[in-house]
């Protein structure tokens, strides 16, 4: 099954995926906020795989990552906790992450495993675009797993153009060049996503980091087919509490 390509044909706009970071709050929480998240009415989940030097990742997201592994998380204990995940998680289902942890479990047994459970697309955002077309990309497509390249505000037409053209799946389309969490000027941010939409690109293009309540999930949905919300939904996990009851008020918030 294709996942990702199958639920924006279903939906074509105002698709919302949330991050949350494996292992947090506590370190066996990684399915149950999963299926909040699902209950919820959530389109898609982008699950964070913790690591120790996050270069995309704000404050909120990076403290998380800390409390995961200090958990004990690992790739390893994150593929133990998915086995059998589909049997309660439906919808789709990507991992973000980093390289180094990555190449330290070794690339093909990480997409043999991902895929065999089945994770959905990869999102890394240190992986250089020729290193992806002449040595992993292959491997990923061999494994049945979509490939998620990020592009910028400063990001060339020719570069975004090159990069849709090697994403399956959707393009995820960073609000600014800073980390996550940080408040925008969704002004600024419309006119990025509206010279986006002159490109006619391929895939859907999704809105990521800024993004944290219905104000800015709407602006974002305005023109784009939807959004990535991270910081701020691991915020209100942070601040404790019954996952599922947190999980529901926050999105409800967020897609009334």
């Amino acid at each position: 099954m294709d996942r990702i390509h199958d639920m924006f044909e279903a939906k074509k706009q105002r698709v919302l995926n949330v991050y949350c970071t494996a292992g947090y709050p506590q370190v066996e929480n990684t399915l149950d906020v999963m299926v909040a998240l699902q209950e919820a009415g959530v389109d898609m989940i982008e699950i964070g795989m913790p690591y120790s030097d996050p270069l995309a990742d704000g404050p909120v997201i990076q403290q998380s990552g800390s409390v995961a592994l200090s958990n004990g998380m690992t790739i390893e204990k994150l593929f133990s906790q998915l086995h059998d995940f589909r049997k309660k998680v439906q919808i789709p289902v990507v991992l973000m992450g980093y390289m180094n942890p990555i190449l330290q479990y070794g690339f093909e047994k990480f997409c043999q495993h991902a895929a065999a459970l089945p994770i959905d697309g990869l999102i890394l955002p240190d992986l250089p675009e020729h290193e992806f077309e002449t040595l992993y990309g292959p491997i990923m497509q061999r494994f049945g797993i979509d490939f998620i390249f990020l592009v910028t505000p400063e990001t060339s037409e020719e570069r975004v153009r090159k990069l849709d053209s090697l994403s399956t799946g959707f393009l995820y389309a960073v609000s600014s060049s800073s980390t996550t969490g940080k408040d925008k000027d969704m002004q600024d941010v419309t006119d990025y996503l509206k010279r986006l939409q002159t490109y006619q690109l391929k895939n859907p293009v999704l809105v990521g980091f800024g993004i944290k309540d219905k104000p800015t999930f709407d602006a974002a949905c305005q023109y784009a087919n939807g959004a990535i919300i991270g910081s701020a939904y691991i915020q209100t996990l942070k601040n404790g509490g019954d996952i599922k009851v947190l999980t529901q008020q926050f999105i409800s918030s967020v897609i009334k």
